[in-house]
């Protein structure tokens, strides 16, 4: 089980962010960032939001094991683009988007 520190440890090294850098992003102590990697402070709501925020990852990301990492904010973004538009709309993008994973998968074979 992933805990919360060993994720923000992670996202911070596959941006080759310092935990100085991760701290000027949320305006935050190093000395912080350092505790919630090392699992010896869990952050505030608010903390973890903006360190969400600057990773580009939902907070369900963050602090869920079990979320998955390729729902970004982008991808998240792209949804809800999609819901706001009319069925009829919404109907063809996702009949598209079904024949191409069924392509996929076949091509995959």
């Amino acid at each position: 089980m992933t805990k919360i520190g060993d994720r923000i440890s992670i996202l911070r090294k596959q941006k080759n962010w310092s935990q100085g850098d991760l701290a000027e992003h949320i305006h935050a102590s190093r000395e912080a960032i350092g505790k919630y990697e090392r699992n010896e402070a869990v952050p505030s709501v608010e903390i973890a939001r903006k360190i969400a925020d600057a990773f580009e990852v939902t907070l369900d990301y963050l602090v869920n094991d079990k979320a998955n990492p390729n729902f970004d904010k982008k991808n998240i973004k792209r949804l809800n683009d999609i819901e706001k538009l009319p069925d009829e709309d919404k109907q063809h993008i996702f009949y598209a988007i079904d024949n191409l994973i069924k392509a996929a998968k076949l091509k995959a074979l």
